[in-house]
């Protein structure tokens, strides 16, 4: 059985995304940290496709959560393989950076690169093993650009961009590839607090993108169709910036 693991599945992108790849027939490994709700909301449209899925509570910050988690099912499901897998989770704590503590750095990062290098690092030997996979890689228009107030998670999604072309060249021989999507100003819970009217003003698309629109994109990555694409970060941000 083929499997897609989209991390921070439950709600918004991650969601939209675990939707599209029940659509191209995968069994969805649905991860989410705390929000049991919006997990099983997720699975119960996810079976809506025709598809299935699996929840899997950890948080991918946590090495230990990871390994006894994805790890154990990874080991206790030899016939399944992970071909695709969204490095999605990840989180925001805006402030300026003066008035930033050490824990709002350290848990952005936490959530953004530490989590990709741990579950990346648990499902990479299957696919290099069956010599073929597709790893696609939340980023940011903030770790393209660089946004005021996110000091901490522009250096956390422009270190998973570095990561990704990295890790592109190291397994594209083995039919693996590694890209990155980086949406601009999309309409999900995480972006609820800021002024659309006046952010969308200055997209030349002169709107917020949609969590469907991002997902699109992720599954085109993740298809077959995308064989020759790797070590890219493509932009969805309505022209905003390229």
């Amino acid at each position: 059985m083929n499997c897609a693991l989209v991390t921070g599945g439950s709600r918004g992108i991650g969601r939209a995304v675990c939707i599209k790849l029940a659509e191209q027939g995968y069994h969805i490994l649905i991860n989410y940290k705390g929000n049991t709700a919006a997990a099983e909301e997720t699975l119960a449209a996810v079976r809506a496709k025709g598809a299935d899925g699996t929840l899997m509570q950890f948080n991918v910050g946590k090495e230990e959560e990871v390994q006894n988690v994805l790890g154990a099912w990874i080991d206790a499901n030899k016939d399944k393989q992970i071909e695709v897998l969204v490095n999605n989770a990840g989180i925001r704590q805006d402030m300026m950076m003066f008035q930033m503590s050490t824990d709002n750095w350290k848990n952005v990062i936490e959530s953004s690169l530490d989590g990709f290098f741990y579950v990346t690092k648990t499902v990479l030997t299957g696919m290099l093993l069956k010599r073929y996979g597709r790893i696609v890689n939340m980023v940011s228009l903030s770790g393209l650009k660089g946004t005021p107030g996110q000091v901490n998670y522009s250096a956390a999604k422009a270190g998973l961009i570095g990561a990704t072309k990295a890790l592109a060249q190291e397994v594209a021989k083995r039919n693996v590839t590694v890209n990155a999507v980086a949406p601009g100003f999309i309409r999900t819970d995480m972006t609820e607090g800021l002024p659309e009217k006046e952010l969308s003003a200055m997209v030349p698309m002169q709107r917020f993108g949609t969590a469907e629109e991002v997902a699109e994109a992720v599954s085109f990555l993740a298809s077959k169709g995308a064989s020759y694409i790797t070590g890219e970060v493509l932009n969805i941000n309505g022209g905003l910036y390229s």
